[in-house]
């Protein structure tokens, strides 16, 4: 149940995820308004908390955050005193004593958020912890399946690229397997968690297994910067065995819409000419990521209440 923090999407109900998609249908139109302010969360103080460095994540959350009539605070790494030593838990009790109601944590290391959700009365949104969840991303991934198939339950997904480092494959795992939706992997042995079939998810080592069973196409960028030994022998030739490329994408035996998270490596995951095609769902996945950042503020604060 979606009440005080939102730490991991595995904590969710079929039912929570389903309102929360529901209630960020209902907010769609306002971005589209000449003025876009809702007065839900006037009065109340809003603090980005990006010890990791994003684009999407941050400024669709600084924005949700702001149509709502919430006070915003960035604070990231390099200006604040964690570049002095300062713990987690004394930035937590800092931002608890300057009257913070909701903190959205962001940081490389998994388990934060958890950790700062302990030390004060304000609300905790995950916005990405390591190699943890990243729980809005799997929200907004599955409000765009929603809205563009129509459908969520019996939709086949296939996630491919670097699963063992990716928080938002992990997050949309859990997701779509709660809302019904079939989940195929795709990726090399060594990019894949030990026991992933666990989570109800197929898995597969190449594309040929796929190519009669997937809508939708979720591509994930190679983590190199989590990964401390070399995973596979070079980026060439991972982008030959993996990368989705238009002639890639005529071999599937139906017209697939293709998703990314971002940031995009072009010719590497992605061909610029798929990322930029009719079929991409990147830029609506940024887009509607304000409208369901805002649902789950929203939501938040009236269970609150």
């Amino acid at each position: 149940m979606l009440t005080k923090n939102l730490i991991r999407i595995r904590e969710l109900s079929r039912e929570d995820i389903l309102d929360i998609l529901d209630q960020a249908e209902s907010f769609h139109n306002i971005l589209d308004r000449d003025i876009k302010k809702v007065p839900t969360l006037r009065g109340k103080v809003i603090v980005n908390l990006f010890f990791e460095p994003s684009t999407r994540t941050r400024t669709s959350f600084e924005l949700a955050s702001k149509i709502l009539s919430a006070d915003v605070i960035n604070i990231s790494k390099t200006t604040s005193s964690a570049v002095k030593g300062e713990s987690y838990k004394d930035t937590a009790i800092t931002l608890k004593a300057l009257g913070a109601d909701y903190i959205i944590v962001r940081d490389t290391n998994t388990g934060v958020p958890e950790l700062i959700s302990k030390q004060g009365p304000f609300k905790v949104i995950n916005a990405g912890d390591g190699s943890g969840e990243h729980p809005t991303q799997a929200l907004l991934d599955l409000f765009t399946m929603r809205r563009k198939t129509g459908r969520l339950e019996g939709l086949n997904v296939t996630i491919v690229g670097d699963i063992s480092h990716s928080r938002v494959a992990r997050s949309n795992i859990y997701a779509l397997t709660k809302v019904g939706a079939n989940v195929n992997i795709v990726a090399p042995p060594t990019l894949l968690p030990v026991d992933i079939e666990k989570l109800g998810v197929n898995v597969y080592h190449s594309f040929d297994s796929v190519y009669d069973k997937t809508d939708v196409l979720y591509c994930l960028r190679i983590q190199l910067e989590r990964e401390k030994v070399s995973l596979f022998p070079s980026l060439k030739e991972y982008a030959t065995l993996y990368g989705v490329s238009s002639a890639r994408l005529k071999k599937f035996d139906r017209e697939v819409l293709v998703m990314h998270p971002g940031p995009i490596n072009r010719g590497v995951e992605i061909g610029g000419d798929v990322a930029d095609s009719v079929g991409s769902l990147i830029e609506e996945q940024v887009r509607n990521g304000v409208v369901v950042r805002m649902a789950v503020l929203f939501l938040m604060a009236r269970k609150g209440e």
